[in-house]
């Protein structure tokens, strides 16, 4: 599986409760859309940090990095 496909798995499942792949979008932010709020966020980081083994410094705790997941992806992939 993909990063993406893992992280879109993770969204739809634990904040969405649905497996249902339509109803996500790559782009959709996830705090505009009120798909996670900033509790959820700290879940999100929880989860790159176990399942990519990535460290998640707190000058990088941004939308820029963590609001879709087009940019989690990118954020990922930027720390390998």
């Amino acid at each position: 599986m993909s990063i993406e496909e893992t992280i879109r798995e993770y969204i739809l499942e634990n904040f969405l409760f649905t497996d249902d792949q339509s109803l996500l979008s790559s782009e959709d932010s996830f705090m505009e859309k009120g798909i996670i709020d900033s509790t959820g966020i700290l879940e999100v980081i929880f989860f790159l940090e176990e399942k990519f083994n990535v460290k998640v410094d707190d000058d990088e705790m941004i939308p820029e990095n963590l609001d879709s997941v087009k940019n989690l992806v990118a954020f990922v992939g930027s720390k390998a």
